[in-house]
């Protein structure tokens, strides 16, 4: 009896990320004259072309660049994507527009510059598991736009399956691609970008950290200060790989961020897959991270936005409204972060309480 119920225990938690799966476009858009258009530079270690999507899920030892324009429409909620099948009407869903594709990294920075501000700052968002590149983007310009965001926008898509099943593989994908993202902000950095604010979710938090270790252990400070901040969304990580994971990188870029929710029911599936452990974006205290320089966030109270609680920072209309104001500290060079951060030795907020 017990052999037969993990198999069907293991199913239910596929079916319910199976919930979290998206409808397929199968083309570009037409523009729409009342929509906004935000432009999203991407760097990814897929492979271009596959199965009718901008890129695929194949792993690739190259680093692709490109630009997409999303168009969002005019009647959209904050913290929502509103998305649809086949060839999306602009007037009423999020749309690609239409893809440029990049001839190497020396192209895409000056692209890069040329769309920024004055003060060179960059977005550098990092996708999480089961998603596509047009799920991250989709996802980038929805940030980008209810969070007024005026840098550049870019986004790291490594090869996720897009797929619930793919949970291992996804995994696997993010030790694959490591190298890669550890090398696109060393070359981001050598090209003159020396503002980048990362913002992981998921998955993509285990990916950072992997990379900053990686730099660190190869004594790449001046990549390290490049980074004026950290963000990890709800991160797929294991507290004590993540403990190892900061002791080896030393001084972590500041501010530096952890968001979690008690809600996050993708995360509670997380570690029935991986053993029942408490992920980082669960942790109830901030007893995982004593010690370290990290500040917790937790949004259980504001995890209205999305079905399963996993992007709730950034799909709920009021967590928008504190995570607006944290960006904001950030961009200021940090120093009025306390303003959202309790005092004294427990370096935990409860989001909520921000709103009062």
């Amino acid at each position: 009896m017990i052999r037969r119920a993990v198999p069907i225990l293991l199913l239910g938690a596929l079916v319910v990320l199976g919930a979290c799966s998206r409808p397929e476009l199968t083309g570009f858009s037409e523009p729409y004259s009342g929509a906004t258009v935000e432009r999203i530079f991407v760097a990814t270690q897929r492979t271009p072309g596959q199965l009718g999507q901008i890129f695929g899920e194949r792993r690739s030892t190259r680093i692709n660049f490109a630009q997409v324009d999303v168009s969002i429409p005019p009647g959209h909620e904050a913290g929502r994507i509103e998305r649809t099948s086949g060839v999306a009407d602009a007037a009423r869903f999020f749309a690609p527009l239409g893809i440029e594709m990049f001839n190497g990294m020396n192209e895409f920075t000056r692209t890069l510059r040329r769309e920024g501000t004055a003060d060179g700052g960059i977005l550098l968002y990092v996708h999480g598991y089961n998603n596509t590149t047009e799920d991250a983007a989709f996802r980038l310009a929805q940030i980008k736009h209810d969070f007024g965001i005026d840098e550049p926008a870019v986004l790291f898509s490594w090869p996720s399956a897009g797929d619930p099943r793919g949970y291992v593989y996804d995994r696997d994908s993010v030790l694959f691609a490591r190298d890669g993202f550890e090398e696109f902000l060393r070359e981001l950095r050598g090209l003159g970008q020396d503002r980048i604010l990362i913002l992981a979710h998921s998955m993509g938090g285990y990916l950072t950290m992997e990379a900053l270790r990686q730099l660190a252990l190869k004594g790449d400070h001046h990549v390290m200060d490049a980074i004026e901040g950290v963000v990890l969304m709800s991160p797929d990580i294991d507290p004590d790989v993540f403990r190892r994971q900061a002791l080896t990188i030393g001084q972590l870029p500041q501010p530096f961020i952890v968001m979690t929710s008690q809600k996050d029911r993708v995360l509670n599936i997380a570690e029935f897959l991986t053993g029942r452990k408490p992920r980082l974006g669960r942790i109830e205290s901030s007893e995982a991270v004593q010690g370290l320089d990290v500040t917790v966030v937790d949004f259980t109270d504001l995890d209205e936005g999305d079905i399963g609680g996993h992007s709730a920072s950034v799909s709920s209309a009021r967590a928008i409204e504190v995570f607006s104001g944290l960006e904001r500290q950030i961009r200021e060079g940090g120093g009025a972060l306390r303003d959202f951060v309790l005092q004294g030795r427990d370096r935990r907020i409860d989001a909520a309480l921000v709103l009062q």
